[in-house]
């Protein structure tokens, strides 16, 4: 009969394979379904519609000048 030793930081490392594992399924599944969608949706002639906001800056000159009151002070 054979017997084994299982050292605790056994647990340790099986634990970091399949984290590692997981992780990388995971990468390569996103990384995969992106490029099929992005391929399906030129193959069916689909358009994003992505909406963006424009960021709107004021740069008027009454925007940069400190308040009256400020000036006195």
């Amino acid at each position: 009969m054979i017997k084994a030793y299982i050292d605790p930081s056994v647990m340790s490392y099986t634990i970091q394979i399949v984290a590692g594992a997981v992780i990388t399924v995971g990468a390569v599944f996103a990384v995969v379904f992106r490029k099929a969608k992005k391929k399906a949706k030129n193959v069916l002639k689909i358009e994003d519609k992505k909406t963006t906001e424009e960021d709107i800056v004021d740069l008027s000159e009454t925007a940069a000048e400190p308040e009256a009151s400020e000036k006195t002070e």
